[in-house]
């Protein structure tokens, strides 16, 4: 049976489109209006909240936390001060890639890890011997993401902290209207926020502070949809869909490295051992036969197939999540796995997993479309990622 989150009271009345999906065993909105547009113009011109709590989260607290963290995945935990976010991904034994998520160290011997697939088994797997205890807080702790570039002085309006001092992939404790939160400066829309992370039964009314607050200000609540047009444009891969855990890979060509996700710079190979190191040595030594990249479909080269059947460009109302090829000279040098139209850069952009000789920024290729019910290729072009990084997002 599928779960509600702490914020279902408020997200269901909103919910004008009955547009719900699945999300790790909850359900979540889709989109509350009958288009998501609002509420992805919200994100990049005023602020959206989004519910987030979903995300699987484990509290790892103890005398041997960070040596457990340190031992599952290959950033360097022992060393992040308290306050100190830290994106990563972990993998397994042969150095592909399980999951990925944040540890935040909110005290020395207390951290919060969240990731996209239950990971409780896989931490206790690893724990063995060590003095730590790990909790399942994924139902106790509620969490949303205020996303936007109102949305620090909206969050400033009920907060009892000083949010100008917090720095990006930074988190503090505080006070919402008198209800205690987290507050991390982090996101999944690539733009200015914030995620506030409160205990079940203050849920409610941290979502009704936040939405008085923000009112004047035109915030809005986004769902799924909008969420994933900001991911994209911001270059963020998602687990299922962008890349395979090597948990679900049924045979090994499904399964990626943190090199061939672009993620080689949260691979610390100089630290202690961890697991998948001496896998991921080698794979650093041979190089990534895949790359991450963003690609653009040029626009001269669809409308040229649209006009050939007398039929202005169509472009996706919502992002797709399928496995597009590309191709060069008729041979498949890679697949797009997420794209669509981008409404504010006005182009249609796509991620895809590109062969290392075939990757580099500026080539070109050819993206298979359908057009009036035939296969046809456009022209595409590699870029890097992200395909929209705003100064803002740091500042």
């Amino acid at each position: 049976m599928l779960k509600t989150t702490p914020f279902h009271p408020r997200t269901a009345a909103l919910c004008a489109s009955y547009a719900w999906r699945r999300w790790a065993g909850y359900v979540v909105a889709s989109s509350y209006g009958l288009s998501h547009e609002h509420e992805y113009h919200a994100i990049r011109s005023a602020a959206a909240l989004l519910d987030i709590s979903p995300l699987c989260k484990y509290l790892v607290r103890g005398k041997d936390a960070a040596r457990l963290l340190d031992r599952v995945v290959p950033r360097d935990v022992a060393h992040a001060e308290v306050g100190r976010v830290l994106y990563t991904p972990w993998c397994d034994a042969a150095g592909k890639v399980l999951d990925d998520g944040t540890i935040a160290r909110l005290d020395d011997a207390l951290f919060r890890m969240t990731s996209a697939d239950p990971g409780l088994r896989w931490l206790e797997d690893n724990a063995l011997g060590l003095d730590v205890e790990i909790e399942d807080a994924t139902d106790s702790i509620a969490a949303l993401a205020l996303q936007g570039p109102a949305s620090r002085a909206i969050l400033q309006e009920v907060c009892s902290k000083d949010l100008g001092a917090l720095k990006y992939f930074r988190t503090t404790a505080a006070e919402l209207r008198g209800a205690p939160v987290t507050i991390s400066r982090t996101g999944y829309t690539g733009d200015l926020g914030f995620e506030v992370w409160v205990d079940a039964p203050d849920a409610l009314a941290v979502w009704d502070a936040l939405i008085q607050a923000g009112t004047p200000y035109g915030i809005a609540p986004a769902g799924m949809l909008a969420l994933d047009m900001a991911r994209i444009e911001a270059g963020l891969m998602l687990i299922d869909v962008d890349y395979i855990s090597a948990r679900k890979a049924l045979i090994p060509q499904q399964t990626s490295t943190p090199f061939e996700l672009g993620l080689g710079w949260a691979v610390n190979l100089d630290k202690e051992n961890f697991v998948g190191k001496r896998a991921l040595v080698e794979a650093a030594k041979r190089g990534p036969a895949w790359r991450f990249m963003g690609v653009e479909i040029e626009w001269e080269s669809l409308e040229e197939l649209y006009a050939d059947v007398k039929l202005a460009p169509q472009v996706p109302a919502a992002v797709w999540r399928t496995s597009v090829p590309l191709y060069t000279d008729g041979d498949q040098v890679g697949y797009a796995t997420s794209g669509g139209w981008s409404p504010l850069l006005k182009r249609y952009i796509a991620l895809a997993h590109i062969e290392s000789s075939h990757a580099a920024p500026g080539t070109r290729l050819e993206m298979e479309v359908t057009v009036e019910h035939r296969r046809m290729h456009a022209t595409a072009c590699v870029v890097r990622r992200p395909f929209f990084d705003p100064e803002r997002k740091r500042a």
